[in-house]
């Protein structure tokens, strides 16, 4: 079968490198090198997808994107004011709002919490909440029973379950001698809510009715929470509502909260793809090395290739491709086995996790309790490409330098 002389060259050449056994372990230590930065940043590159997805689909599907409170509260006649909302640009959903934080006891057990009284049925069109809730959801908050849905890590300081009986300490105004006595309220549980990260022990939702009976508000509410249709765009979007919005309020939108990790997950991305290329790139240089070694091992075969004929461009080509051997083969095994491993990480930190007995991911600490992973084609895809063009560039100078070999001055000696 005819091949193009540079071509049948080069991969002859990669195949008889072998026979000198440190030319063999330059060539197959740059190999593992490129399929291992390959590798490690496939890897990388998914964790970091996961935990933004995790951000959107936990995080941010459960807490409001905005948050309207009043300066002067009550609001009074909220169902007026929702539709004045619903009405600006931008916002898909609003819901009326109280805030009750709190103590919250069970027996000798004290829990801070910060529960959102809200009304079922427009929470729903605003919060994903209901999707990590046992039971109906939202469905089992009803007016005028005083239940409450509490985050799986609360109802577990607590020592509680649904069913039993809790407590909510309110603060309240202080007497003539200026101590403020708490104010006790009874509740009971309903409903869990696990999301499986730090809103388990911060959130707890109750019924509207029942929060405006125990701060004695009446219809009133004490501001709105907001979904928008571009969660990046959530800040702007609140302060333009605002600004027409009839009463004075306070803004608030998930970049305040949460924003942090929307920025610490994109910085951490940034900087392994830097520090990554790089481990590809030193990777790269064993390439130089090989073929450097290699074009002086077969100096004599190359004058007499361009006595014979043979162009400086294809003993250019013939070096080029000898070295690109390498950094494809590299490059596509380090593609294969992190795609591979991406799609099965978080099932094995958790075989890990469970064989050491240590949680990497602290619920108090992160958002979530696990290593989430979402493998994405075109992150494989640029990693691979770069990788490729990385040990493209490696081979330029030997192949250069191969094909400035003078005949003479070679079969001369």
């Amino acid at each position: 079968m005819f091949k193009p002389l540079p071509l049948f060259l080069g991969l002859r050449y990669s195949r008889s490198r072998r026979r000198n056994g440190f030319i063999a372990f330059i060539s197959a230590s740059s190999l593992i090198g490129i399929a291992l930065g390959v590798m490690a940043l496939i890897l990388g590159l998914s964790a970091m997808n996961g935990f933004e997805r995790e951000l959107k689909d936990r995080v941010l599907s459960v807490i409001p994107h905005g948050e309207l409170d009043a300066v002067e509260r009550p609001l009074p006649d909220w169902p007026r004011l929702r539709d004045y909302l619903l009405a600006q640009p931008g916002i898909e959903a609003a819901a009326p709002v109280i805030r009750l934080n709190g103590l919250l006891e069970h027996g000798s057990a004290l829990k801070g919490v910060q529960l959102r009284a809200v009304l079922p049925e427009l929470e729903a069109n605003l919060s994903d909440a209901g999707n990590f809730m046992t039971g109906r959801g939202f469905r089992e908050l009803k007016g005028g029973e005083r239940g409450v849905i509490l985050g799986k890590a609360i109802a577990d300081k607590l020592g509680v379950g649904i069913g039993d009986p809790v407590a909510i300490l309110l603060p309240q105004g202080g007497d003539t001698t200026g101590i403020k006595n708490p104010r006790r309220e009874a509740l009971h549980v309903v409903g869990l809510l696990e999301l499986g990260g730090q809103l388990d022990g911060l959130l707890g939702f109750m019924h509207l009715e029942d929060a405006q009976a125990i701060t004695a508000m009446g219809s009133d509410v004490e501001g709105f929470s907001l979904k928008v249709d571009d969660v990046l765009k959530a800040q702007s979007i609140t302060v333009a509502a605002a600004q027409q919005f009839p009463h004075h309020v306070y803004i608030r939108s998930w970049m305040n909260s949460q924003g942090y990790l929307y920025q610490d997950i994109q910085m951490v991305r940034t900087v392994m793809y830097v520090v990554m290329l790089m481990v590809v790139a030193v990777a790269c240089f064993n390439i130089v090395s090989t073929l450097v070694m290699a074009v002086n091992e077969k100096r004599s075969e190359i004058a007499i290739l361009k006595t014979m004929g043979a162009s400086p461009g294809q003993i250019r080509l013939t070096f080029v491709i000898q070295g690109m051997v390498n950094g494809v083969a590299g490059a596509l095994l380090g593609a294969l086995l992190g795609s591979l491993l991406s799609s099965k990480l978080t099932q094995i930190l958790s075989a890990i996790e469970g064989v050491i007995g240590h949680r990497f991911l602290n619920p108090d600490i992160y958002f979530i309790d696990f290593l989430p992973t979402e493998l994405h084609g075109q992150d494989v895809v640029i990693v691979t490409g770069a990788a490729i063009l990385m040990s493209l560039a490696a081979t330029l100078y030997p192949a250069w330098r191969a094909s400035g070999l003078v005949p003479s001055r070679e079969l001369g000696h």
